[in-house]
């Protein structure tokens, strides 16, 4: 690693949190003569870059900060480079630099430094608003607020898996949600469908999340967690909500999935070009009575499938009084097959927004999941 690295991760460790790119600004200003360094942040839509400070927000999706983040590469244009800031495969925007020598070892370099930035954003995020903040192109909904600080991330990249999810509409999101976990030899993910209005549905989702949490990291089996998750809802509201889930665990060696379907979302299957829904055994919702008793169900993945979990929300939304429907989903699911997960998710909800012309009035979640296969 080249000494500028070195000094630029240090300097970041060492920043107040608030001050990191005007640090890293003054390094790569010294070791590499830039005179313009901007940090572009995906907002919470995943339809716009916007500046950390002044500067114009880019939408256009030809133009090379977008090209950067959806393939994830150094891309060099008009002496500028706009490098990925993001960390294991969590996509937090873009790193603009400029000028730069057209020199493949500096880019390399710079490649570093932008991880290196993605990875210190994440460690002080817990601890300063200035970040989340600039990722807004207008005020997020109390009930927005909450569910987004809940979800574990948007994207997830390891060897033997890519994940990931989004909520819509974005800044008025209530009760649909999601939520993740991996431990290198299992991934467990959990889609919520909410139902309620407001903060009360934001309120009932982060009951059933938390407790899904609890019941996970105690090591418990996944009917385990749909029951005490169930119970934990039914105790504080006696029938009087619930709240529908989908609870997934897979195998990572064997691309074994196990599966709880608690009224749940819709499980679409992608596998060789081809489309269908996995048959799920419908069991109750979370909460909706006593001490329900919930039964498992496996099925195999083959390498390289796909998933998408998505809500009604999806199904039911309307254009012009006409439904989307499940033919349109399975037709667009198809033409999914060489993105990347969070770049289908995101077209999916971009063709979802186009056919609705506008933002969605209903809740709406899509996660996609896909399994490379056992690594050596």
């Amino acid at each position: 690693m080249s000494e500028p690295v070195n000094w630029a991760r240090r300097v970041l460790n060492e920043a107040p949190a608030d001050l990191l790119l005007d640090r890293i600004s003054s390094i790569l200003t010294t070791s590499y003569r830039a005179e313009r360094v901007e940090l572009l942040q995906v907002d919470y839509r995943l339809s716009v870059l916007l500046p950390l400070g002044e500067g114009d927000p880019v939408s256009g999706p030809g133009h090379p900060a977008w090209r950067c983040f959806d393939h994830q590469t150094p891309i060099v244009a008009d002496a500028d480079v706009y490098l990925p800031v993001s960390m294991r495969g969590e996509r937090r925007g873009v790193l603009r630099v400029g000028p730069v020598p057209d020199d493949e070892a500096v880019i390399g370099e710079l490649a570093e430094i932008a991880t290196a930035l993605a990875h210190e954003i994440e460690a002080v995020t817990a601890g300063t608003d200035v970040y989340r903040a600039a990722r807004r192109t207008r005020r997020l909904t109390l009930a927005a607020e909450m569910q987004w600080e809940m979800l574990p991330g948007r994207s997830r990249v390891r060897p033997s898996f890519s994940l990931a999810g989004q909520l819509e509409p974005a800044y008025a999101v209530r009760g649909d949600s999601f939520d993740w976990s991996d431990d290198g030899d299992r991934v467990w993910l959990a889609t919520i469908n909410g139902m309620g209005e407001g903060v009360a549905a934001s309120m009932l989702t982060a009951l059933a999340t938390h407790a899904l949490r609890n019941a996970r990291r105690a090591g418990l089996s996944l009917a385990d967690q749909a029951a005490l998750a169930d119970q934990a809802v039914y105790d504080l509201h006696r029938g009087g909500q619930h709240i529908s889930a989908l609870l997934l665990e897979l195998d990572l060696r064997s691309g074994m999935m196990t599966a709880v379907d608690a009224g749940s979302p819709r499980l679409m299957l992608l596998r060789d070009g081809d489309v269908r829904e996995l048959p799920l055994e419908a069991q109750f919702p979370l909460g909706m009575f006593e001490a329900t008793d919930y039964r498992e169900q496996q099925f195999a993945l083959h390498r390289n499938d796909r998933l998408f979990v998505v809500s009604d929300g999806v199904i039911d939304a309307t254009g012009q009084d006409v439904r989307y429907g499940e033919t349109a989903l399975e037709r667009f699911l198809r033409r999914t097959g060489p993105m990347e997960p969070l770049e289908a998710v995101r077209s999916l909800l971009g063709d979802l927004r186009a056919f609705v012309a506008g933002d969605l009035v209903d809740d709406a979640v899509v996660v996609c999941l896909d399994w490379t296969g056992p690594q050596p």
